[in-house]
């Protein structure tokens, strides 16, 4: 196959997905706002000129939608067209769990890719295991000693990071086109506080969890930087973590990669500092 073009390849999930492909042997086209490097092509989701010459010659795209826009679509969709009319077969899509097809956003997404490219994949996964280690809000928030979500009691089957790329992976090359969404979880589902007492342990210090409302969740993400419609979006999914929304557990990763998906517990001895 010619080159694979990976958005976001600097990422967390990016960065893993183009390590996956070189460790195959498949060529990688890894795009970045500021390339420094062999292999890195200059693309940005706000400079429409960059998106013609970053396509050019590949087979198959892994598609981050631009991130914290809670519309992605007027950005994505002449992208994909771009693409089909420069013979891209293959692209796969980092979606959410939380977003079904056709939802606002990333479901939206979700419906161009599949009815844009001949063939097609959408990851959907649940929240990832990264979101407690580096600094984000509430990794900063787990080594002050203190969760803050707006779950209540509800579970999540939290997901790593290199699970979602291998996955990711196996769409690109394999042989047939997966053709499919796959929904992406660890093997088990937790609570926040279930969580909180796992990256304690880990910490060797108290980490408790505290439950907020949804409006509270919003203005303490705005005081971390996060734009304040995009901070109501992530509330409002906390909410429906708390109705039930993430308690579920799928075997997918197992079923793609043919190894079983990493659990929070070990995630947390080896990642968690």
């Amino acid at each position: 196959m010619s080159e694979v073009l990976v958005l976001g390849a600097t990422g967390t999930t990016g960065s893993r997905v183009a390590a996956f492909l070189a460790q195959r042997g498949v060529v990688v086209r890894s795009a970045t706002r500021t390339p420094t490097v062999a292999g890195q092509v200059r693309f940005d989701w706000a400079d429409r000129e960059t998106h013609a010459p970053a396509l050019h010659g590949v087979s198959a795209v892994y598609l981050i939608a631009p991130l914290a826009e809670p519309d992605p679509v007027p950005s994505v969709e002449p992208f994909l067209a771009e693409a089909a009319r420069q013979g891209v077969r293959r692209v796969v899509q980092l979606s959410s769990s939380a977003m079904p097809e056709g939802a606002p956003g990333l479901g939206a997404v979700h419906h161009l890719v599949r009815t844009t490219v001949p063939e097609w994949a959408v990851l959907r996964p649940s929240w990832f295991m990264q979101n407690f280690t580096g600094e984000s809000p509430l990794a900063r928030d787990a080594r002050d000693g203190e969760i803050v979500t707006a779950t209540g009691n509800g579970r999540v089957a939290f997901v790593d990071a290199g699970d979602i790329a291998a996955v990711a992976g196996h769409a690109l090359v394999d042989e047939v086109p997966h053709n499919t969404e796959h929904v992406l979880t660890g093997p088990e589902a937790l609570s926040y506080a279930d969580a909180a007492a796992i990256v304690a342990r880990r910490l060797g210090r108290p980490v408790r969890h505290r439950a907020v409302t949804a409006d509270e969740l919003a203005l303490r993400l705005t005081g971390h930087g996060i734009p304040a419609a995009y901070a109501a979006v992530l509330a409002a999914l906390d909410t429906d973590i708390a109705a039930g929304s993430e308690d579920r557990v799928t075997d997918t990763v197992e079923r793609v990669t043919g190894r079983p998906a990493r659990g929070f517990r070990e995630f947390a001895e080896a990642e968690i500092r």
